[in-house]
């Protein structure tokens, strides 16, 4: 028997908190923009110790983010796509999301015991303010990844009204709008999370048509007669009380007719597959009061309570581990 499968679990964090810090101190940027760039050029536009600067090259060198030659480190094409700020598919804000949760992994003992998060959820939704615009930043550039393959998936061509409940950045409903010109959308959010929502709806010149509702999605009133109702990336910091109860509000405000989308992560009905979507349920339970991961079996009983019809549900392709339901109200 091997014991390496349990040795590279052990060791995971390794990867990650090395990622974090590359990442977080402008290397592989600096990389991009220096020709022949050596540990000393990049130490020194980064900031950083030459001893410290050196271990943490050659160790993103050993985990394939680098490559060195005769002492030159250059950028490998993951890296270049997906870790520099100027690519068009950056994930440099994304995985801010994750550095921010590393302290909260590391009281997983004490929710074990105690069942309840380990941080408050409302430093990331308004009270910290610099960790909500982290947050919605990161969010923002997981949904451009992911909006470019979903926001083709909806059907919304005879959609004038859309309503995008827990929206955060906006992002989603600003890629729906660029890519359907007669539909006009409201994204409800938090006041501190829609805030940074507007600036970012701002830069990209499409606040005419995006607008943001600050509120409680719970207590403030949904606007009426809307033909698409979206709930993407939000419902796994819920309990399935009120999921449902936001479901219902949902009904009433769609037209009839009306649309709702709901995009996550999901599990199957044991809760254990995909693995990814489980492990992610911890990450909700350790920074949300009610976070889980729900399986498409329990959705489609909510969806069907609340006398929606035409239930479908579809994983995305991978390497997303999200899953896209649709619902009607006849």
């Amino acid at each position: 028997m091997n014991p390496k499968r349990i040795i590279d679990m052990a060791s995971a964090f390794y990867d990650s908190c090395t990622l974090f810090t590359a990442s977080d101190m402008g290397i592989f940027d600096v990389i991009k923009q220096t020709e022949n760039a050596t540990v000393e050029i990049i130490a020194e536009e980064c900031g950083l110790d030459l001893r410290g600067a050196r271990l943490i090259l050659d160790a993103c060198v050993a985990l394939k983010l680098l490559n060195k030659s005769d002492d030159i480190y250059t950028n490998s094409p993951e890296t270049e796509t997906f870790l520099t700020s100027d690519s068009p598919a950056s994930l440099r804000k994304a995985i801010r999301y994750n550095r921010d949760i590393y302290d909260a992994w590391g009281k997983l003992p004490e929710f074990a015991k105690s069942g309840t998060p380990v941080e408050s959820p409302e430093i990331h939704l308004g009270d910290d303010k610099d960790r909500t615009r982290t947050f919605v930043y990161s969010m923002h550039g997981r949904a451009l990844g992911i909006g470019r393959s979903v926001v083709p998936m909806l059907d919304l061509s005879n959609c004038k009204k859309l309503l995008d409940v827990g929206g955060g950045p906006g992002t989603y409903s600003v890629l729906i709008a660029q890519a359907n010109p007669e539909l006009n959308c409201t994204v409800i959010d938090l006041p501190g999370v829609a805030e940074v929502a507007d600036e970012l709806i701002l830069q990209q010149n499409m606040q005419d048509r995006v607008k943001t509702l600050h509120g409680s999605y719970h207590t403030t009133p949904f606007p009426p007669n809307n033909d698409a109702i979206l709930f993407f990336g939000m419902l796994h910091q819920e309990s399935p009380e009120k999921i449902c109860k936001l479901f219902q509000k949902a009904y009433k405000a769609l037209a009839p007719g009306g649309k709702v989308y709901i995009l996550d992560m999901m599990t199957d009905s044991t809760h254990t597959q995909p693995s990814f979507s489980a492990l992610f349920a911890l990450n909700m339970a350790l920074t949300t009061q009610n976070g889980w991961v729900f399986s498409d079996s329990e959705l489609k009983t909510w969806l069907t309570n609340t006398n929606f019809t035409n239930f479908q549900c579809t994983p995305l392709a991978p390497p997303m581990p999200h899953w896209l339901a649709i619902a009607t109200k006849e």
